[in-house]
């Protein structure tokens, strides 16, 4: 695995987890009546899968 691989798993993982992080206080501002736009979690969840998509298939790439 070549150093810039590397690079960019860690920087998708961090990004998963500011997303992760997001969309609990998006959820947050939800439940207390803060949020007016409620169709950002929506777009945050897809975010997510996306970016869960991406590291998994690139993961694969490697295990074959």
């Amino acid at each position: 695995m070549s150093k810039k691989k590397i690079l960019n798993n860690s920087k998708m993982i961090e990004e998963l987890n500011n997303l992760k992080k997001q969309l609990m206080n998006l959820n947050f501002q939800k439940y207390s009546g803060q949020l007016e736009k409620t169709s950002q979690i929506k777009i945050t969840k897809k975010q997510i899968a996306r970016l869960k998509t991406k590291y998994s298939s690139e993961k694969g790439e490697n295990n074959a």
